[in-house]
């Protein structure tokens, strides 16, 4: 594991030409300066646990930048384990997607390809994998508000979700959760209501839960790469795609498509998942050091998000970015009855427990 920090660096040095087009901001010149960004500083992680001697450097693979929403919470993760592991595990934050996009990080991990050891993903990343429960996150109106999800992440059911790609045998598991807000669709083009997405070109992933929701609401999914949805924007391929607020304006999407319905029609969930390849090369104490890491980081993950999504409202008000907010969430949810029945076939009691959780 030693190694796998050069190469991927060689990696990022090869692809960061490749992403300085697609609208995603390229890694900084200097790490540091990204860390300080983030709300830390070299020297002080370096005073909290110098690395040791024989340290395990564990690669992480982020697809947003390090000043994002998930940057600041991989870096309080990276830091939190250099604390508690005493400097014996490292974690090396490979940003702005320059390993590749979620799905072929994802494809890799469980390929056992040993590239990266640890990824944030989102929850719907594992719907292609079979993971049922995972899918339960991403079925549009679950949760009424952030607290919600908090709730959920504390129960019993929350940790057979972080267990379930383990068990399904995909050679990975999840470690904590964190989410990033709920998903919004921004537009090229003024929207007010559902009926303005009628006809429209918005982007999905090949998640199908939101495919289902994009042509429930009478839109037109239509697939693009993630690092290619700037300048699908941009060239009129698509006319708007959906991310929570924080990470609209990190990706600088507001230059292209600066309307944006408030519709939250997904809590963007997602967790940290970990080879257990790499996994089982730790020491008990290590895990226990990665595992106490991650309660800290979900617990600064529930307070950082809340903020950033006032913050980045009120900066993106500024930039002039218009935003239509929904009063009655009724017909989005009827018009989404039967993604929503679909998704939850077979899993209805363990889509109650969740439901109930509302406060």
């Amino acid at each position: 594991m030693k190694h796998k920090k050069i190469m991927a660096l060689a990696l990022m040095a090869g692809m960061v030409g490749v992403l300085s087009g697609c609208g995603l901001k390229s890694p900084n010149a200097s790490q540091a300066a990204e860390t300080e960004a983030a709300g830390t500083t070299a020297a002080a992680a370096a005073e909290t646990a110098a690395p040791a001697e024989d340290a395990i450097t564990l690669v992480y693979a982020e697809v947003n930048s390090l000043d994002s929403l998930d940057g600041k919470i991989a870096t309080f993760f990276k830091d939190k384990v250099a604390e508690k592991s005493g400097g014996s595990v490292i974690i090396d934050i490979q940003a702005s997607g320059v390993l590749g996009a979620e799905a072929d990080v994802l494809d890799g991990m469980t390929n056992n390809s040993g590239t990266v050891d640890l990824c944030r993903i989102s929850c719907f990343a594992l719907n292609s994998y079979g993971a049922k429960l995972s899918s339960l996150l991403s079925v549009p109106f679950t949760f009424e508000d952030r607290d919600h999800f908090w709730a959920f992440t504390e129960t019993d059911l929350a940790q057979q979700v972080l267990a379930e790609p383990q068990e399904l045998g995909l050679g990975i598991h999840g470690l904590y959760f964190q989410e990033e807000g709920f998903r919004d669709f921004f537009m090229i083009d003024e929207v007010n209501g559902i009926e303005d997405l009628s006809g429209r070109k918005i982007r999905v992933s090949s998640d199908p839960i939101l495919t289902g929701v994009v042509e429930s609401l009478g839109a037109s999914p239509t697939v693009i790469s993630f690092n290619e949805l700037y300048t699908s924007l941009q060239s009129g391929v698509v006319d708007g795609g959906d991310q929570p607020v924080p990470l609209y304006e990190s990706n600088a999407f507001n230059e292209v498509a600066p309307y944006v319905i408030l519709d939250h029609h997904t809590l963007s969930a997602s967790e940290v998942v970990v080879s257990d390849a790499t996994w089982n090369e730790l020491s008990a104490e290590q895990q226990q050091a990665i595992m106490e890491a991650g309660q800290e980081t979900s617990a600064y993950a529930k307070e950082i998000s809340a903020q950033e999504d006032e913050e980045s409202i009120a900066r993106l008000k500024e930039k002039g970015v218009v935003f239509t907010e929904v009063t009655d969430y009724t017909p989005w949810k009827e018009a989404c009855a039967d993604v929503i029945a679909e998704y939850t076939a077979g899993l209805e009691d363990e889509y109650a427990q969740i439901t109930a959780m509302a406060q």
